[in-house]
Order: C-alpha cells, then sequence, then structure tokens
C-alpha cells in the first residue's frame, strides 16, 4: 500500500476521531448543561424543602407550645373544679358504669370518716353495706338487707327521684343521682339540715298560729253567740214595742233602740263575715233555692226603713225565666242584703229597683243570671268608685258623714261574687244614682214553658199610684196579652171598667168610707163578672182600708211572678199550671161539707214548741206570736225538749242550739232517732239560735233540722214558718188564712 493510501486513511480516521470526539464533546456539553439545570432545580427544591421544614419545625414547636399550655390549663380547671368541690358543704362523687367509685369530694366522704375502705375504686353496693352496719345511715324500721335492696332497686331504675336520708349525727341529706349518657353515675349529697330544722320550726308555728286561729274563731263565735242573744231580747222587744200605742218622744226612744241593735248586729255580721274571707275558710254550699223568694226576703227586711224614708223599693224579675236554681242561696242572700241595704241607706228620695234578667245556655239547663240594684241616691264620684270596694273604705264628703258602716259591704260583696266566677260592676253618676249589678252561672231545676195565652186574654185595670211597682206590673200584664188601662183614682173606675175582667187597686187609694158606700162595692154591683185584687205594703198582713171583703185576693207588693199567676189561674185567667207557670197552683176547688165530729177535730190549735233556755227570749218569742191562735210550749233545755216532744206532739219545733244538758244539735238527733224508732212522721224542727258564723249553718243542719234561723227574730220569717207548717187538722194560726 503506498504511504498516500496509507496517510489518507489515517488521515480520515483522524478527522473520523475529530467528529466523533465533537459529537461526544456535543453531547457531554448537552449532558452537563442538563445537569446543571437538574442541579438548579433541585437546589431550588431543596430550598423549598428547608423552608417547608423550617415552618413545619415552626409549627410543631407552636403546637407543642399549645399542648403544653392547655395541659396547664386543663390541670389548673381540674384543680379550681375539686378545689371548688371540696369547699361546699354538699357531698359530689362519680361512679362508672360498673357502679365502682371514680371520684368524690371530702363532703361526700365525710360521713365515712376515719374507713379507709371507701375511697375511689370502692363499689356502690360495699358503700350501702358500710352504712348499714357502721349505723352512719337511719333506716328506721326496715332491715339492713331491706334497706339495702331498695337501695339499689332505685339506683339500678330508669328514673331516680330525690332521696331523704337522716345520718346519725342528725344531718339531713337529699341525694340526686343522675346517669350520664357514657354510663358514669353522677351524685349528689345536698345537705338539708337547715331546710329540715326551719321546716320543723315552720310546722311547729303553723300549728301554734291555727291554734290560735281556733282560739280566735271559738272566741269570735262565742262573742257573735253572747252579742246576739242579749241583742235579740233588745231588738225583738223595740219592734214590738213600736206595734203598739206610742207617742211621738216614745217612739224616737223604740226606733232609736231597734236601729242601734241592728246597726250593732250588722257591724258583727260584717267583721265576722270579713275574717273567715281573709283565711280563705268560707266556700259555697249550693243547695236548691227560689231566687224570686230570696230578692223578696230582703226586699221585706228592707221595708221598714223604705217607709221611713218615704221611697220605693221594687222587683223586676224576669217574665220568661226560671226561679228554682241550685247554688249558695245563703252568700247570694248576703250579697243582694248590702247592695240592696246600700241602695236604700244613700237614697233620700225617688226609688231603689232590683232586676233580675236570665238567659239560658245551649244546653238548656244553666242560666247566666244578670242581677242589678239600682237607685236614685247620691250617686259616687268617678274617682272613687274604685275605692269603695276596698277593705273600710267609705266615700268620705260632706254628704255621706252621716251614713254610717263599717265600710266592709262591698269589700265582702266584691270577694263573694269572685267566689262565684263572676265579678261586680258599676255605674254611677254623682247625685243621679248607682247600679251595681253581676252575673252568675245558675243551674235552673225547672224548665220555662212558653205561655199558651189565649188571643184576647182581656182587659186589665191598674189604679196605682205613680212609681215602679205599677211600671212592672203594667210590663207584665201587657206580657201576658192583656189590655191595659191606667188610672190614678178610683173615682173614675166606674167609667173605665167597662169589659174589664181584673181590677188592681192600690190600698193607699181606697177612701176611708164606710163599706155600704164603698166605691168598690158599687163596682162589684155594675160588674159582677170584674175580679178586683187589692195591693198592699209587704209588711202588711190586714189592709188598713177594710175592703178586702169586697176584692176577690190581696197582693203584696212588690208582687212576685209567681204569686201574681198563681192569683191569675185561680181566677181562670191563665193557662192550666202544667204550661205557665210551672210553680202555679191549681185553681180553687169548692171546699167540700164536712161533718160535725170532723169539725170538731179541725178545731184544735197549731201545737207549738220552742225549747229556750233564756227566760228573756222566751217572753220575746211568746210576745212575737201572741197574735196567732197557737198551743205555744217552752222547754229550758234539750232534754225539756224531748220529753216534751213525746208527751206535747208538737207540729212544729223552735229549737235553740245552746242549751245547758242536752243542746239543741242533740235533742235533734234524738228526736229523729225516735221518729225512726216509732215509725211517726217527721216533725219540723227549725234552729233558732245566735250562732251566726259562716259554717255554723251546715254543722247545726247537720243533725236533721230543717231551717236554720239567726237571732234576733224576725216576726214575719216567725210567721211564715208557723203558717207553712200548720197541718191540715188545725185551725189556722191566723184568722184571714
Amino acid at each position: 500500500m503506498k504511504i498516500e493510501d496509507i496517510l489518507a486513511q489515517e488521515r480520515r480516521a483522524r478527522m473520523a476521531a475529530e467528529r466523533l470526539l465533537a459529537q461526544k464533546q456535543a453531547e457531554l456539553s448537552d449532558a452537563n448543561r442538563i445537569l446543571s439545570l437538574h442541579a438548579l432545580s433541585l437546589s431550588d427544591e431543596i430550598t423549598e424543602t428547608r423552608e417547608v421544614v423550617e415552618e413545619i419545625k415552626g409549627e410543631n414547636t407552636q403546637v407543642r407550645a399549645d399542648l403544653e399550655r392547655a395541659n396547664k390549663e386543663v390541670v389548673i380547671a381540674k384543680r379550681r373544679l375539686w378545689d371548688s368541690l371540696e369547699t361546699i358543704e354538699d357531698g359530689f362523687a362519680v361512679f362508672d358504669q360498673t357502679d365502682r367509685m371514680i371520684a368524690a369530694n371530702s363532703a361526700y366522704l365525710k360521713p365515712f370518716d376515719g374507713l379507709t375502705c371507701v375511697a375511689p375504686g370502692v363499689r356502690y353496693v360495699d358503700i350501702l353495706n358500710i352504712a348499714t352496719e357502721e349505723g352512719i345511715v337511719d333506716i328506721g324500721d326496715l332491715r339492713p338487707l331491706a334497706w339495702r335492696d331498695m337501695m339499689l332497686a332505685r339506683w339500678h331504675a330508669p328514673k331516680r327521684d330525690p332521696l331523704n336520708l337522716r345520718l346519725w349525727d342528725g344531718t339531713h341529706i337529699r341525694l340526686i343521682d343522675r346517669r350520664s349518657r357514657d354510663g358514669d353515675m353522677v351524685c349528689l349529697g345536698l345537705n338539708i339540715t337547715e331546710t329540715i330544722t326551719y321546716q320543723t320550726k315552720l310546722k311547729e308555728a303553723r300549728h301554734r298560729a291555727e291554734a290560735a286561729n281556733r282560739a280566735k274563731s271559738a272566741f269570735l263565735a262565742n262573742m257573735s253567740h253572747e252579742i246576739r242573744t242579749p241583742m235579740n231580747g233588745v231588738v225583738s222587744m223595740a219592734e214590738l214595742m213600736a206595734e203598739s200605742e206610742l207617742d211621738d218622744e216614745q217612739r224616737l226612744y223604740v226606733d232609736t233602740i231597734r236601729k242601734s241593735g241592728e246597726a250593732l248586729l250588722t257591724i258583727i255580721n260584717d267583721v265576722l263575715d270579713y275574717s273567715k274571707i281573709e283565711a280563705a275558710k268560707l266556700a259555697l254550699h249550693p243547695e236548691p233555692f227560689d231566687l224570686e223568694k230570696t230578692i223578696l226576703d230582703v226586699v221585706t227586711l228592707l221595708q221598714p226603713t223604705v217607709q221611713e224614708k218615704g221611697i220605693q223599693l221594687s222587683i223586676d224579675f224576669d217574665l220568661f225565666m226560671p226561679t228554682k236554681f241550685m247554688g249558695d242561696a245563703v252568700r247570694l242572700r248576703q250579697i243582694l242584703t248590702n247592695l240592696i241595704g246600700n241602695a236604700v241607706k244613700f237614697t233620700s228620695e225617688g226609688h231603689v229597683l232590683v232586676r233580675a234578667i236570665g238567659l239560658p245556655a245551649d244546653d238548656d239547663k244553666d242560666y247566666r243570671v244578670h242581677l242589678s240594684v239600682e237607685d236614685s241616691g247620691i250617686g259616687i264620684p268617678k274617682d272613687m268608685q274604685a275605692h269603695i270596694f276596698g277593705e273600710f273604705n267609705q266615700v268620705e264628703d260632706e254628704r255621706n258623714r252621716r251614713y254610717e258602716g263599717t265600710g266592709l259591704g262591698l269589700a265582702i260583696v266584691k270577694r263573694l261574687v269572685k267566689l262565684m266566677d263572676s265579678e261586680i260592676w258599676l255605674e254611677s253618676e254623682e247625685g243621679e244614682g248607682s247600679c251595681f249589678g253581676f252575673n252568675i252561672s245558675l243551674p235552673a231545676l225547672e224548665h220555662v214553658v212558653e205561655p199558651n195565652l189565649p188571643d184576647t186574654p182581656g182587659k186589665a185595670v191598674l189604679a196605682l199610684t205613680d212609681g215602679l211597682n205599677k211600671a212592672i206590673l203594667e210590663k207584665r200584664l201587657r206580657a201576658l196579652g192583656f189590655e191595659v188601662t191606667l188610672t190614678s183614682a178610683t173615682a173614675n173606675l166606674m167609667d173605665i171598667c167597662h169589659g174589664a175582667r181584673l181590677v188592681f187597686v192600690d190600698e193607699a187609694l181606697c177612701p176611708t168610707t164606710p163599706l155600704d158606700s164603698h166605691p168598690l162595692r158599687n163596682l162589684n154591683a155594675t160588674f159582677p163578672d170584674c175580679d178586683l185584687i187589692l195591693l198592699t205594703p209587704p209588711q202588711k198582713r190586714e189592709p188598713d182600708c177594710g175592703c178586702t171583703a169586697l176584692t176577690a185576693f190581696t197582693l203584696h207588693t212588690p208582687v212576685l211572678r209567681t204569686e201574681l199567676f198563681d192569683t191569675l189561674n185561680r181566677l181562670g185567667h191563665a193557662p192550666a199550671p202544667t204550661t205557665w207557670p210551672p210553680a202555679a197552683s191549681a185553681p180553687i176547688a169548692e171546699p167540700l161539707p164536712v161533718s160535725d165530729t170532723q169539725a170538731k177535730v179541725a178545731a184544735r190549735q197549731m201545737r207549738v214548741l220552742a225549747a229556750e233556755d233564756n227566760k228573756t227570749n222566751q217572753l220575746v218569742f211568746s210576745k212575737l206570736v201572741k197574735s196567732l191562735n197557737i198551743d205555744l210550749r217552752f222547754a229550758n233545755n234539750g232534754l225539756e225538749a224531748v220529753e216534751a216532744f213525746l208527751d206535747f206532739k208538737p207540729d212544729l219545733i223552735f229549737m235553740d242550739i245552746s242549751m245547758p244538758e242536752v243542746d239543741g244539735k242533740e235533742a235533734t238527733r234524738r228526736i229523729r232517732l225516735i221518729e225512726q224508732d216509732q215509725n211517726m212522721p217527721r216533725t219540723r224542727i227549725v234552729a233558732l239560735t245566735a250562732h251566726a258564723m259562716p259554717g255554723d249553718a251546715e254543722e247545726i243542719m247537720a243533725y236533721g233540722l230543717d231551717n236554720y234561723l239567726t237571732k234576733p227574730l224576725r216576726k214575719p220569717v216567725i210567721f211564715d214558718e208557723i203558717m207553712e207548717s200548720c197541718p191540715e187538722g188545725a185551725t189556722p194560726p191566723m184568722d184571714d188564712v
């Protein structure tokens, strides 16, 4: 091979090697560049990682600091909690789900002082055993095992009521145990020793107060009885003297005695009733009663004052409302007595009107009865109307300082009305008069049927003076369909009575002419089919004009609705009693002829026995009934009353309650037993007593009495009892019956 070829090959080899070297250098350069970039990236990552690590180190340091601070706070809070639990006197403990003690404060462990076994880890049942074995707990009459079983049953019950325990040293503990949602039991032992001690003292104080209250009640009852007994003699004798012939000066003395006695009794009643209400001892006692008659009784008692003042007192009772209800007639009468009595007291001229209106409930059994008392008296200023219902409050001004009273009447009325689930309201204009009213719900004992009157009942004539009685009677007659003609004198009766079926004549309008020339006799002769009805004041039993022989009936004003319907029915001007009114009597039948033997049997006097140990009261009672045709006998005590019942066989017994040897309650009980054993008819026994405290009536009536009347004795009430109890086999106690 030529040298040139060899040199060419070496040149080509060298060039190839150089190209390869350049290529490798380029590749190495690229690799170095890539490595440099990677190193740079890695350096950045290392830097970032270092920063993150440093940040994490900082956070870990903060977390460790926070954790250390939190641990310190937990320790402090736990120490404070237990320090707080240690400072209180009440015990605190926690038990786990296996009933082992986890922790307890010193107050919980104090009863077990010296017993090292009672500590965290002890079981609850072991605590119970230790408590009984060591006599720590007073378990009473229970055996230790029974007491432990009772406590365990309570511990495992779904709900645990607080339990009071008494420890050996007299400490009283109330256990309150609650189970948490995790099953742990949290126990509290409250030291209630001071509370128990206070309750014991309070109970002793209450017993002493009740004893003092009983002594006070006994004193009030005794005081009431002791005052009423002599006041019966004073007031009753004054009333009897007032009926006799007296000159003006003597009548003034008698009226002063009577009014002073009645004022004293009113004060006594107000104080006794209010003391009972204040003690919350007064309760309602519902019983069947006649509402219209109750109102009339109050009105009748006030008639002497009404007549003396020359005012008119009237009753407007709803024509289509029943009168027999179930309610507390005693308290309702007390309310009406206060309201009507106040109206009469503060009215010097004009009228007092008692209005009763009823609306049936949906069931047609209960009635919402609206009662109001309206007067034309002095009235009450607007700014004083709320004041008068307060205790011992009266309107003080120069007009009414002359009116006496305790200032308790309206306060008692307000309390009683509230007791009946109602409120009293007042409307008044100073100088114009006042109107007090209230609503009460009363169950009706009778059903009112709309009257089925004929289309043309007829014509009626009212010969009355102007006043409320005329307006009320006129309204009732027109409601029954009568055509009513009014006149103010009897002189023109002949001119207006053509076609009249009824003529009502006021006694005040009757002339005092002899009967043979009396205008009513001429009216009877001219219109024989016309019935004359005489109207007289309520307290009069015989009209002064002496014209009862010329009239068919006598009605007392204000006229009771039932008496009006009864009179119309008797005269044939009203429907049968099956339709209206419910309590109306049947028409009077002609008397049947009687034999001489029957006449002799019927000629005996009515026998009345009065059991009364006080000689003054015996004198008062005998004088009250001296005008009656009765056989009256007195018994000086309950034992004599029982003996007189067997010997005298009375038709009616008036029984005093407080009597020596045997009191009236025991005497009545013995009489009822005799009637039962010997199959005798029941004799009506009426209590006449000075016991007038609230609740006395119920206690007395429980011994078998039929009625309860308080002293001082009221002549009209005594007369009504005697008249209603007169048997068929006796002559009427009064000649005009």
